[in-house]
């Protein structure tokens, strides 16, 4: 760290602890709780579902409750439950999520804003938003989903939406828990947390381990899984006045992962044969990451106003080995795959899954590793008051924030022969790929006016994004390439919710969508604009709730980015963006949930989630982008299923439940245009069945069981970068949780 990011720091403590007043006083139990609960409910955008939601807005909440029927891993399968969401899986583990709302494109989830605790959790979210770093879902306690024109309040990106994610909070409670887990290819799954309050001071310690050898099967043997460790530790102290309600948070965590994935797949004839092999020449790929975070939350509020303010520093670090192509080949890994049968690609196939040797001037393979440091850090308050104009209430939200990120690219290449199936070093010395330093200075904000009357309640809003960055080539002989750049952009919006009675309204909304360019990008490569449309209706009665919306989104221009997950063609021009111009997404998001009795001891919870997006080119043109082409107006965008549906079922009584997730996800194309690798290709339609069980013994614990894939259904869910990937195969855990 530089010394004016640690001067930078200690100006945002300083600030932060100059609006702490210190005071003490002894609360009861519930009096403490009700002041947790408020407190708590500024860590998140919708807050808990206990009546209908006037926000105009789509807004989708998982409580605690709903996360621990099926005990996910996978955050994929988690937003299976959450409508307008399209995913393109990867590694069957969610291991490196690819999330997108609405048709944007879910590669990396780099274009939705994924938040911690109300803060901005990626990497570097300005500089490289492309989120390698994702928390681990099972420490989590609620996942938000917000849509629609109040995504002005949570930027950069305010095209698609907010993904935010709750950890677990501190309470008043003496309390804990302890979880263990098992599975096939020896998975296992060790999760404990310990609650202690002592006076008006709380403190919370949770730990989290999760490890698997992995369901692929590596020619000549060896693990494919990962192992991944979350810690996170939280103090907190009640400072209240007789004026004030008052709580000062100190948040750390760490979390490492060490995982054995590649980016390589199989031909599609090896996928149908044996889908979950991987060929030899992948045996030394491993991804191995570190993750530091701290923050500091401060929360002061009266019967007047509310403020919380965030101090907040990540440091995230990785690399990954793996393999990136033939040192003499003219075509990509991709090609080489999509027709081995060619007489040259045979040749190279071959060699890739070790049964033929490289020789000396043919058949190197080239081992990359793609060293990333990244840092990111800021400062943000969000005040909350109301005020009355005549007969009109005003209730107003104001936000700022001053954030810093940066990411430093260390990339290199070593050549390897394959012996016999192994690969060996070949003594060659290690190229040096890529050196170079990407950083964003912002600042922003956001004014929100939200007026009631009658049966109306009108939102007013904008949000400002002032971006200054700074791209620097480290490369030798390279220096003198660099660029700064800034960016200036009013993002406003408005919505509208009227109260049709107590228990249903309509709404509608508009904003300005916005996507910034990275650092490095010439000022020629425009930013992503759309203008944001959505209309719906929403019922809530007890433990019914209905939400149906319409929503579109006009691209003024769409903009994609060339990372090595997009293609084996973007590895000589890694994060290049290009541009398409105008696109147009539509769809319609459905979700219905409800509980009957079935008898006077057994609940039937169901829900019925359903989305269905269209997604299409607004232009003709022809690309270099390993995913376009040459492109026609009106061909569809790729990676985006046109129809995905989830039902669920559960049956429930005091002491036992079960419950049944069906998911079904349409074909996807891989990619649009012609004279690009895939052009033409789907993935075909999946539908996969996840089913879990558990048995409360009161005093002493929960047994619980789960199938995820129940059918053992085998499908390519994705091509990218090179070669057919399959999902998880059919797996069966079983686990006890204990909570004192």
């Amino acid at each position: 760290m530089n010394s004016s990011s640690s001067t930078l720091q200690i100006c945002f403590l300083t600030a932060g602890l100059l609006t702490f007043n210190y005071g003490y006083s002894s609360e009861s139990e519930d009096t403490q709780k009700t002041k947790d609960d408020e407190y708590n409910q500024r860590m998140l955008i919708v807050g808990k579902k206990v009546a209908l939601s006037t926000e105009a807005g789509s807004a989708t909440v998982l409580d605690e409750e709903q996360l621990e029927k099926f005990e996910f891993d996978d955050i994929h399968r988690i937003l299976a439950e959450v409508p307008g969401v399209n995913i393109r899986q990867e590694d069957g583990y969610g291991l490196r999520p690819n999330i997108g709302f609405r048709g944007v494109t879910p590669e990396r989830s780099k274009k939705i804003n994924i938040l911690e605790d109300g803060v901005l959790i990626g990497p570097a979210p300005y500089s490289a938003p492309a989120a390698y770093y994702f928390p681990m879902v099972s420490r989590l306690t609620s996942i938000e989903v917000f849509k629609g024109p109040a995504a002005i309040l949570y930027g950069p990106n305010t095209i698609a939406g907010t993904l935010n994610m709750q950890t677990r909070q501190v309470s008043s409670l003496n309390e804990g828990m302890f979880d263990l887990s098992l599975g096939p290819d020896n998975y296992q799954k060790t999760h404990a947390y310990i609650n202690n309050s002592i006076g008006d001071l709380g403190l919370l310690l949770e730990g989290l381990s999760v490890e698997s050898d992995g369901f692929k099967n590596l020619d000549g043997g060896g693990n494919t899984g990962f192992d991944k460790n979350d810690i996170i530790a939280k103090a907190r102290y009640n400072l209240d006045t007789a004026e004030y309600s008052q709580v000062i948070e100190l948040k750390l965590g760490y979390a490492d992962e060490v995982s054995d994935e590649t980016y390589l797949g199989l031909t599609d004839n090896d996928f149908a044969a044996t889908p979950y092999r991987r060929y030899a020449a992948t045996q030394l790929a491993k991804m191995d990451w570190e993750h530091e975070q701290a923050q500091i939350n401060h929360f002061i509020s009266n019967a007047k106003f509310d403020l919380t303010t965030r101090i907040y520093r990540n440091n995230f670090e990785r690399g990954w080995r793996k393999l990136n192509n033939f040192q003499d080949s003219q075509v990509s890994l991709q090609q080489i795959l999509n027709s081995p049968d060619n007489a040259i690609n045979a040749a190279y196939y071959d060699i890739l899954n070790g049964q033929a040797d490289s020789e000396v001037n043919f058949g190197k393979l080239l081992i990359g590793t793609n060293f990333r440091e990244f840092y990111s850090q800021g400062v943000q308050s969000d005040l909350r008051f109301q005020s009355q104009t005549f007969e009109i209430e005003n209730n107003w939200k104001l936000g700022l924030r001053y954030h810093e990120d940066e990411i430093e690219r260390y990339h290199t290449e070593d050549t390897y022969n394959m012996r016999s199936g192994v690969l060996e070093f070949s003594g060659n010395q290690t190229q040096v790929t890529t050196a170079n330093t990407e950083r964003s200075e912002v600042w922003s904000l956001y004014v929100q006016d939200t007026l009631k009357f009658n049966k109306w309640e009108v939102t007013l809003g904008v949000r400002g994004e002032f971006i200054d960055s700074y791209y620097q080539n480290n490369l030798p002989e390279q220096e003198e390439n660099w660029l700064k750049k800034s960016t200036e952009v009013w993002l406003p919006g408005a919505s509208a919710f009227y109260n049709l009675n107590e228990n249903s309204g309509a709404f509608i909304g508009v904003h300005r969508g916005f996507i910034p360019t990275s650092p490095k990008q010439d000022p020629e490569i425009d930013i992503e604009e759309s203008v944001n449309l959505e209309f719906g209706y929403r019922y809530f009665n007890s433990g019914t709730r209905l939400e149906l919306v319409g929503f579109a989104s006009d691209f003024e221009n769409l903009k994609e980015s060339c990372t090595a997950s997009t293609s084996s063609a973007c590895f000589d021009n890694i994060d290049q963006e290009y541009n398409a111009g105008e696109a147009e997404v539509i769809g319609v998001e459905f979700s219905y949930s409800d509980r009957t009795s079935i008898s006077s001891a057994i609940d039937l919870p169901f829900s019925i989630i359903y989305t269905h997006t269209q997604a299409e080119f607004g232009e003709t043109f022809s690309s270099d982008f390993a995913l376009w082409g040459d492109v026609e107006s009106g061909d569809p965008i790729p990676y985006m299923p046109e129809n995905q549906l989830t039902l669920t079922v559960g049956l429930e009584s005091s002491d036992w439940r079960s419950n049944l997730l069906v998911r079904y996800t349409d074909s996807m194309y891989e990619a649009a245009g012609d004279n690009v690798t895939l052009s033409g290709v789907t993935t075909e339609p999946l539908w996969v069945l996840d089913f879990s069980a558990a048995y409360d013994f009161i005093n002493y614990g929960t047994l619980y069981f789960k199938i995820d894939n129940l059918l053992d259904e085998t499908e390519i869910i994705s091509r990218r970068p090179f070669g057919a990937r399959p999902g998880k195969p059919r797996q069966l855990f079983a686990g006890y949780k204990y909570r004192w």
